[in-house]
């Protein structure tokens, strides 16, 4: 980790840090549900005077079948949350700040305090293994979370020549899967996966235009 990025990140965490509630409670949970139109809606407000509201609870992990449901295309985005932190990741490792909104969007849904059934942690569920490679020491922190994960993920691109496929799937099965199949693993976790990433990072990317 570079040192000035370090201190000036070390900074915009204490303020990240202090609005970790808010986040946490806008993001926990989605609701679906169809109105007297028939129109289907996503939203992360709970609705007032709906029937048959569905309650879908955050993060919503790749390899929860129920998640297979959801409709990524109308799920809301975060734009907002650790913004400052997210946007000196993408510089100083020269990634798409949409495509670390998407990553972290698909994986903890903004939830620094994430933990999966497998044992990956924090804002872009990073495995124990990884964060003794990447030297983090707090993985629940933010800052460090989105600069180790970031870092991670660019090596991922390097190593698949920029194919953000590829990349994707070897963050969820691990790139020596991706190399072994000489191409997306045929594991059904991995594709949901990649298919969700590819959703939330164009509909990111959409967002900024």
């Amino acid at each position: 980790m570079k040192y000035g990025l370090y201190k000036v990140m070390q900074v915009a965490g204490i303020l990240l840090i202090a609005n970790l509630s808010a986040v946490q409670s806008v993001c926990a949970e989605v609701y679906k549900f169809t109105d007297k139109d028939g129109i289907v809606h996503y939203t992360n407000i709970r609705p007032v005077g709906q029937q048959k509201v569905k309650t879908f609870s955050f993060p919503c992990y790749a390899s929860d079948p129920s998640c297979n449901q959801l409709d990524w295309e109308k799920i809301p985005l975060n734009r907002g949350a650790f913004s400052e932190a997210i946007q000196f990741a993408a510089e100083e490792y020269a990634v798409d700040d949409a495509l670390i909104r998407a990553i972290i969007h698909a994986e903890s849904a903004y939830q620094p305090e994430a933990l999966s059934p497998k044992g990956a942690q924090g804002l872009m569920q990073l495995m124990p293994a990884t964060q003794a490679e990447l030297q983090i020491v707090d993985v629940f922190d933010p800052v460090s979370n989105i600069e180790g994960g970031t870092q991670y993920l660019s090596r991922l691109l390097e190593q698949f020549d920029q194919s953000v496929e590829l990349a994707a799937a070897a963050y969820n099965a691990g790139p020596g899967a991706v190399r072994e199949y000489g191409g997306i693993p045929p594991y059904k976790e991995t594709r949901e996966y990649v298919r969700r990433v590819k959703i939330l990072y164009r509909r990111y990317r959409s967002a900024e235009s």
